[in-house]
């Protein structure tokens, strides 16, 4: 088995304010739950982290989450819940589009997805959305991180799926980066892997070692070739 894609973390001034709030959106249980860590399951074997920072959240996020519907009724109501929960309409220059964007009560931008097609295995997650300058080669460096394949491939936007789950997906921006991302990605080793083996994989595939104040932790936080930031914990 290769290195797997774990989970989405995201920063959080209350974890379990925000962890109760997309545990109940996406109708998924809380398995551990603290001041500093929340942790909510999704059904397909990845885990939606919150994690206690001190940092606020300034700029718009450049990863999102795209949630999936099976009717405009479904989107409606997905929207419904989602504000009698605490998100709010927001506008990011979308213009008219068929999606909703909202954001929650931390402010962390997500949309809610017309009915597509593609999105009809992955559960209430339809994607992972991810800021790209260079969608293509975003794509091509995530696909071997991870060992998912590239399924769809633009100018403007690319895709990794897997057969149940989100999608990762990379769109085009012209925005910099310019903080840490509020949302990552964690990647896992298999249990008979080994963490220095596959960091320095990793780094002869493109990836930089960061330093984000983590001081001394059993992971290894690193960046892609844009300087996202993730994380690959150890195998298991």
């Amino acid at each position: 088995m290769s290195t797997q894609w774990y989970g989405i973390v995201v920063d959080s001034a209350d974890p379990i304010a925000l962890g109760r709030f997309w545990s109940a959106l996406l109708d998924k249980p809380i398995t551990g739950e603290s001041a500093e860590e929340v942790d909510v399951a999704l059904d397909d074997g990845l885990w939606l982290v919150f994690v206690l920072v001190s940092d606020p959240k300034v700029v718009k996020n450049r990863v999102h989450l795209d949630l999936a519907s099976t009717s405009a009724e479904d989107q409606a109501a997905i929207v419904a819940r989602a504000v009698e929960l605490g998100a709010k309409p927001v506008d990011i220059g979308q213009g008219d589009v068929p999606w909703v964007v909202l954001a929650d009560p931390e402010g962390n931008e997500f949309c809610v997805l017309e009915p597509r097609d593609e999105y009809a295995h992955t559960g209430p997650v339809a994607a992972v959305v991810v800021d790209a300058h260079d969608p293509r080669a975003q794509a091509a460096f995530w696909a071997g991180v991870v060992g998912l394949p590239v399924t769809r491939e633009h100018d403007e936007y690319a895709s990794l799926s897997q057969e149940a789950g989100p999608s990762l997906e990379f769109v085009r921006v012209a925005e910099p980066k310019v903080v840490k991302n509020r949302l990552h990605l964690d990647v896992v080793p298999p249990a008979d892997g080994d963490l220095p083996t596959e960091v320095v994989r990793l780094e002869a595939w493109g990836a930089v070692r960061a330093d984000v104040g983590q001081i001394d932790v059993p992971w290894v936080v690193l960046t892609d070739r844009e300087g996202n930031e993730f994380c690959v914990l150890s195998p298991r």
